[in-house]
Parts: C-alpha cells; structure tokens; sequence
C-alpha cells in the first residue's frame, strides 16, 4: 500500500546537518559562543517563561525596536524570524519558482541551496579564488532567470570575505529585479576597516536584503533568532509569508537584553580576537595549513598522504574528546573546521592537533 509521495525536488534534498556532539567531549563543530550568552538574556529568558501562557507579539514590535535603536534604522523596514535561516526559507516561498536560479559562492553556506531545492530552483556556484568570493564569477553566473544572490559575508566555513567595495561592485552588476543577500551572520568579529556588513546598501537599495543572527556574538543559538533589513517591499513580503507568531516570547524578550549589553558583546569578541590567532599559529606550527579567518572558526587543511588526511585526523581528535566540523559537503574534503572554544577547550584542541602531528 503505497502512501502519499513527496514532491521529486523534496526527496533530492539532503537535510542539513549540524555539529555532532559527543559526551564527554569538547564540541567545537557549530560555531557557537564559548562565552555563553549575556547574564542579562539569561535574566529576561527567566521573567518570559513566567508568561508563557501568552502568545508572543507577531509582529516583534519591541525587538524590531531595540535593533532599530542599536543600529540606527528604521524599524518598520525589519523583519524577524527563527534564526536566520528562516529568513532564507522565507525568501524562497517569496520569490523563487521551478525554473528559477539562485547564485552563490563555491562553498558558500549550505542552507541556501536547500532554499533553492525546496523551491525547485537551480543553484549556480562560483568558483572562488582562494577559498573568498570573486565578484566576476558571480556575476558571470546570472541571467535572466536568476532571482537572488546570495553572499556570506564572511563566509561559512572559509571564515574569508570581500571588502565593502567588492560588495558594492557585486550589487552594481546585478540586474534590477535580482535580489542580492547579505549574510552578515559573524559580521561583529570582523574588525578589519574594509568590512561592512551591508546595512547601508540594504537601507539604500531596493534590491538588496541584509540578514543577521543572534546565534553567533549574542550566543543566543538555542532560542532560534535572526533578522533581516531591507526595502519595504521585499520586507512586506517576508511579513505576509512568515507564521503569525514565528518568534517566541521568550526570544524576543533575550534578543532586547543581548542587544544592550554591549559588554558581553564586547568581550566575546575580544576573546575571539585573541583565541583565534593563538589556534591559528598552534595549527600552522604543528605543520598544518590553515586558511585566513574573521568568524569564530578556523579552517584546517590536511595533506593527502595515509596517516595525515582529514578523516584520520577526524578520528585522532575524536578520541581525544575534541569534535570539529567535517566539511566534505562543502566540498573540502581536506579540511576541517574548528570553532573558538573557550581557552580551556582550545588548550585541549591545539595539544590534540600536537599529537596528531606528531602520530
């Protein structure tokens, strides 16, 4: 007896797959903050619950408030979701038909070809140029059946990035009626002066849609919370196209705390800062190649030779209770990819890559 049948373009999805963690071990796979998230969120996910009878407010008018007050713009031009990967799912059902096409980086993030095949449309990978974006194979990649760009900005899981006026470049060559897609999910590490994360041109065009997340600097992961900012339009869209309560009470109310304690949010990024140059520069010691990162991650390359490859170095690390990320469906089959723990997991992840070396 055969039951009903998915739609073909449903069943040729491979779902996402997040970070293993293991018991007893160091998990160093999702990118998370090692430093938690604020007292103050803690504090204001406590009193939420003390309601949670109550639906949340659909349109998250107090939080879209607090991001508009944060970063100075306008809050009627925001929309929230359940992490910024709702945010692409929306933007799909919005935009994106069979036939259509969506264009990326070579090994930009993995969600946005699921948006594609949820939509039934193509995805077009650029090739890159040491591991970072090229703006001109991108651009050579769109035609008139694309509808977005989408770029991670920095991109996971290179940690590389484009400067502000490469992105600038990339918009400027885009076609009216194609949406280009800002992800600035670990925008608050980068500290090099060329960065923007794109809110200007998101306020400024009207084509272009800027998304950040609370997972990453907010250390708010667990709560499932993102934004996007952009033109009217394309933000109405997303409005009519979202759930009417797709943002819990209890993440609203941690997102306003998180937002204004700009200590925490300042010593997280500091201790990545520092962290990630000290794994960095254990890596590349121990005789391993690593790639130039502004994230909270560092990409590890591996030789080929038997005993020194990437999977053998899975398997090291793993018995001695350190789990980073495996990204062979990024297309890196040599590598790895380490998050920034705490000092005391990153003491234990550089003795491990040590002794791997050594093996």
């Amino acid at each position: 007896m055969t039951g009903p049948q998915a739609l073909p373009n449903i069943l040729e999805i491979t779902p996402y797959k997040g970070g293993e963690k293991l018991v007893d071990a160091h998990k160093l796979s999702s990118n998370e903050n090692p430093l938690g998230c604020s007292p103050a969120a803690q504090a204001a996910v406590i009193e939420a619950a003390k309601h949670m009878e109550l639906y949340p407010d659909g349109s998250a008018a107090a939080l879209r408030d607090a991001i508009g007050a944060k970063y100075g713009i306008d809050a009627a031009r925001i929309v929230c979701g359940s992490g910024s990967d709702e945010i692409f799912q929306l933007l799909g059902r919005a935009y994106l038909r069979p036939g259509d096409n969506i264009v990326q980086s070579q090994h930009g993030f993995l969600v946005y070809r699921l948006v594609a095949q949820q939509a039934g449309a193509e995805t077009r990978s650029a090739p890159e140029k040491d591991l970072t974006s090229d703006v001109d194979a991108m651009l050579e990649l769109v035609d008139e059946k694309t509808k977005m760009v989408f770029l991670a900005n920095p991109n996971n899981p290179t940690g590389s990035y484009i400067s502000y006026s490469e992105v600038k470049r990339l918009h400027e060559g885009l076609p009216e009626n194609v949406l280009l897609v800002l992800d600035g999910a670990y925008a608050e590490y980068v500290r090099n002066n060329d960065y923007s994360a794109g809110m200007e041109l998101a306020g400024e065009q009207a084509n272009v849609l800027m998304t950040r997340t609370f997972s990453k600097i907010h250390g708010l992961a667990a709560l499932r919370l993102g934004w996007a900012y952009g033109p009217e339009s394309v933000i109405d869209a997303l409005h009519r196209t979202r759930g009417p309560f797709n943002v819990s009470a209890v993440a609203q109310a941690a997102g306003i705390a998180a937002l204004n304690d700009d200590a925490f949010q300042a010593k997280s990024a500091d201790h990545n800062a520092a962290e990630l140059v000290r794994v960095r520069d254990a890596v590349e010691k121990a005789g391993f190649k690593t790639y130039p990162s502004v994230g909270n991650f560092v990409l590890i390359e591996f030789p080929e030779a038997a005993g020194r490859t990437s999977a053998e170095a899975d398997a090291f690390l793993r018995g001695r209770g350190v789990v980073i990320r495996n990204v062979n469906v990024y297309g890196l089959p040599t590598c790895l990819r380490a998050s920034i723990g705490t000092s005391a997991q990153n003491d234990d992840l550089i003795a491990a890559i040590e002794a791997f070396a050594k093996s």
